[in-house]
């Protein structure tokens, strides 16, 4: 089965070895960089869903820190991947790293995004770049295949409110994505997905990178970050007023 065809009929597809090993080194070294900026800061840089003491370090953009993770997300193999599912027109929406410290590292419920920040097309894809491996007991990524299929549903962006669907999806039944550092998860943004407790001793490190198709668009009035970067192809809908990239 091709790349689009199993996108499409699981929602989610795992790129294997996408980044060679010194391309994740470099990427890695960059990544502890700049959680140790993070850290050095006086923003709340901890995005926990309400898990009592657990950890998971955030940040949006990293191709705003580091030149080396620009890099990454242009990468050719990145981009194949991104294309084989979106076609050949491919905006940046934004990026996001999350670094799971061990033992405490924060679990994620069962969610879609598409609320945070929906397209007019639905053609909203993620891409979690692993610069660590990724382990049942690491908290690795989980989705529930097929689950795309349902589309927009109200209450699921994690707090639970949809109780009727979240109730049979527990995150523990979900389908553990288990990696390698230089592995891409990618994912449409109704697939049900999350991630358990990071209980291991090692620490896991991904980011996120959310794209969508060149013909489409964030709707109107959405304020989350959005970079509007055509990392392949071109961006048909751009225009002058469009041009800040701040949202």
């Amino acid at each position: 089965m091709d790349i689009h065809a199993h996108f499409q009929e699981h929602g989610f597809y795992i790129a294997r070895g996408v980044y060679s090993p010194d391309e994740v080194r470099a990427m890695e070294a960059d990544f502890d960089r700049i959680v140790d900026q993070l850290l050095k800061s006086d923003e709340d840089v901890n995005a926990r869903w309400g898990a009592g003491d657990t950890v998971v370090y955030h940040t949006h953009q990293v191709q705003v820190y580091s030149a080396v993770w620009l890099q990454a997300i242009q990468h050719p193999k990145f981009l194949d991947v991104a294309e084989a599912i979106l076609g050949p027109d491919i905006i940046l929406h934004h990026t996001k790293l999350f670094q799971k410290p061990p033992e405490v590292g924060a679990p994620f419920p069962v969610h879609q995004d598409w609320q945070y920040f929906p397209t007019v097309q639905d053609t909203m894809i993620a891409g979690v770049i692993h610069v660590s491996e990724a382990t049942e007991e690491m908290g690795c990524f989980r989705a529930y295949p097929g689950t795309h299929q349902y589309g927009r549903l109200d209450g699921m962006m994690g707090g639970g409110q949809n109780r009727e669907i979240t109730d049979q999806y527990p995150i523990e039944g979900a389908t553990p994505c288990i990696v390698e550092p230089g592995d891409v998860v990618f994912f449409h943004y109704f697939t049900f997905h999350g991630s358990m407790p990071n209980r291991s001793q090692k620490t896991r490190k991904t980011v996120l990178v959310q794209m969508h198709a060149g013909s489409d668009e964030v709707e109107p009035g959405n304020r989350h970050v959005y970079s509007r970067l055509a990392l392949r192809g071109w961006n048909h809908l751009a225009k002058r007023s469009t041009g800040n990239i701040a949202g």
